[in-house]
C-alpha cells in the first residue's frame, strides 16, 4: 500500500498552506487557492486518520520505541475516524503491556473496547490481551471473565483461534503461568475485517 512518510506530510502541509496563504497576499488569489486546498486536504488526512499505519508496521516488526515515538505523532487522538482512533487505543494499550505498565494498558484496552471495533476478532483480541494482564496479576477469575466475554464472540482469524486454545489450557492448569503470559504482544498484532491479519489502511 502507497503512503508517505508523516514527516514529508507535515512538510507538505506548512509549505502548501504557509506558502499558498503568503503568495495569496503577495500575488492574489490567482492560482494559490490550489496550494491552499492541498495543504488543507493533508491536514484532514492527518487529522482523521494520524499515524496509526506507519506505528502499526513498526510494532509489527517489534520496533517498539520507533512504534511508540510514531504514534506518538497523532497529535489529536480524539478526532480520528473512529475506526482508526480504536486501533490507536490498542497500539498504545500493546506497547504499555510490553513495558509491563498493566495499568496504563487496561485503560487503552477499555477506551478501544467501547468503540467500533472493524470485527468480532479485533473485540476479541483485546479482550484476551485483557484477560493476559489479569493473569500475569494472578487474578484468574478476572482472566476467565474476559476470557469467556471473548470466546462467546465470532473469531474466524486462525492465529488468533490458536491463542485462544493456549490461553484456554493456562486457565484449565494455573501452573502453565508462561501461557498466558506470552499472549502479550502476539495478540497485539493489528487484523481487519475478513479474518487475515493485515495492517489498517491509514497513515
Amino acid at each position: 500500500m502507497f503512503t508517505i512518510n508523516i514527516y514529508l506530510k507535515f512538510a507538505i502541509i506548512a509549505i502548501c498552506l504557509v506558502g499558498g496563504i503568503i503568495l495569496s497576499f503577495v500575488l492574489g488569489v490567482g492560482y494559490t487557492w490550489i496550494f491552499i486546498i492541498i495543504g488543507i486536504i493533508f491536514l484532514i488526512s492527518y487529522i482523521l486518520l494520524g499515524t496509526v499505519q506507519s506505528a502499526s508496521e513498526l510494532l509489527q516488526v517489534s520496533d517498539f520505541e520507533g512504534a511508540e515515538k510514531r504514534l506518538n505523532l497523532t497529535y489529536f487522538p480524539k478526532y480520528l475516524y473512529v475506526t482508526n482512533r480504536a486501533f490507536y487505543y490498542i497500539l498504545k494499550g500493546s506497547l504499555a503491556a510490553q513495558r509491563k505498565d498493566n495499568t496504563e494498558a487496561e485503560g487503552y484496552f477499555n477506551e478501544a473496547l467501547a468503540l467500533k471495533l472493524p470485527s468480532d476478532n479485533e473485540k476479541a483480541m483485546v479482550l484476551l490481551q485483557m484477560a493476559g494482564i489479569q493473569a500475569n496479576k494472578n487474578n484468574w477469575n478476572g482472566a476467565k471473565n474476559y476470557f469467556y466475554q471473548a470466546k462467546g464472540l465470532k473469531i474466524t482469524e486462525p492465529t488468533l483461534k490458536e491463542q485462544f486454545k493456549q490461553f484456554e489450557t493456562a486457565i484449565n492448569n494455573r501452573g502453565q503461568m508462561k501461557v498466558a503470559q506470552s499472549m502479550g504482544m502476539k495478540t497485539g498484532q493489528m487484523m481487519m475485517p475478513g479474518g487475515k491479519r493485515r495492517r489498517p489502511k491509514m497513515r
